[in-house]
């Protein structure tokens, strides 16, 4: 049986002289009849105001490695609580999540969680952060942020893994309560952007600029690499020159690996050379951490000191069979500083992924 739909009150939007309301979120902009839903599916109209239809609700929990984030400089080896709602407010035609992100069934949310709740099962489960993931916390933001203080409080970072679509108001408020990031940086020019994402490029970089220069985010970035539509050299050299440029060669790069799924099943698997490819062109570039995901290359997951290539964090998959660096985030070896988050915790969580009932966990 589905869980009741939950009118909670949203924030960043306001009247229009018709009648209508514009949601203030992110650059959709969306305007809104009464009874009428957002792109997003899951903010709408009612009573003639913005309510949030998902908030305290989720379409599971899951205890992950913080890798799988992915985040490899964000307390490596640790464990995450997940979760997401339903919905998103992009609209990319090879979502590797659309049965969750592209859901207009409320029936997948099936777990019903206050912040409280899931601060208390994270605590208990042992869990150092909680990541709200899966889709994108964007547009569950009123629920992320009260989960994020009440984490906060119980001294349990909170993890966003967002395409980081959003207006600058609301970006300023979201992240004021999140510890770190992984940003989908979906691709390079905005054709792409447009064609296969329904949305820009540009206010993803400055959201990339804001966590860079005004909070104290850890944040790393991830571009999934589309055989024929956006791993080309020189559009790979573009993305990697602007990061350093604008963002500085210690943010993490992640290259990860697409298959075909949702509206893009005609083109194949993107190959492991493909990664390999984009890894070497990034480190060219002068940026210090990048890697490769979604296959097994031990070398492309592995973080070595920029300044003389030891191997400090060896991973093997979300296994770490290694790991070298100091308890103040150094290089055992020279003793360069390693751009992160670094505590050492008894024994890496590993690959394991672990479902939870969080009633039962709180």
């Amino acid at each position: 049986m589905s869980l009741p739909e939950s009118d909670h009150p949203a924030r960043w939007w306001h009247a229009l002289d018709d009648g209508r309301i514009q949601c203030d979120l992110c650059p959709r902009d969306c305007r809104l009849h009464e009874g009428q839903r957002g792109a997003c599916f899951v903010r709408a109209m009612r009573g003639g105001r913005m309510v949030l239809t998902t908030y305290g609700r989720s379409s599971g929990f899951c205890v992950d490695p913080i890798e799988k984030k992915p985040l490899n400089h964000f307390y490596p080896g640790s464990s995450v609580l997940s979760f997401g709602t339903a919905g998103c407010n992009l609209a990319c035609k090879f979502c590797q999540n659309w049965d969750i992100s592209k859901s207009r069934d409320m029936d997948r949310l099936m777990q019903a969680a206050s912040p409280e709740q899931i601060a208390r099962a994270a605590q208990r489960l042992g869990c150092a952060s909680v990541a709200y993931t899966y889709n994108d916390p964007v547009i569950f933001a009123e629920y992320a942020i009260d989960t994020a203080a009440a984490c906060r409080a119980r001294g349990i970072h909170s993890v966003a893994v967002s395409a980081g679509y959003m207006h600058p108001a609301p970006t300023r408020e979201f992240y004021a309560a999140m510890d770190a990031a992984n940003i989908d940086l979906k691709g390079f020019t905005d054709a792409f952007y447009a064609r296969y994402c329904g949305g820009h490029l540009q206010p993803v970089l400055d959201t990339l600029v804001y966590l860079r220069h005004e909070t104290s985010v850890w944040f790393e970035i991830t571009t999934l690499l589309i055989p024929t539509l956006n791993d080309s050299d020189a559009e790979l050299r573009a993305l990697a020159q602007w990061i350093h440029r604008e963002l500085g060669a210690d943010v993490p790069l992640h290259f990860t690996a697409f298959h075909p799924d949702w509206k893009m099943r005609d083109l194949p698997p993107t190959p492991a050379s493909t990664l390999a490819r984009a890894r070497n062109l990034a480190l060219a570039e002068g940026l210090h951490y990048v890697y490769t995901g979604n296959v097994h290359d031990r070398g492309g997951g592995t973080t070595h000191c920029p300044h003389c290539q030891a191997a400090l964090i060896e991973r093997d998959w979300y296994e770490i069979p290694a790991y070298r660096v100091t308890d103040d985030g150094r290089c055992p070896q020279c003793g360069t500083a390693i751009a992160g988050r670094f505590q050492r915790y008894g024994g890496a969580f590993g690959s394991r992924r672990i479902p939870v009932d969080i009633a039962r966990s709180a």
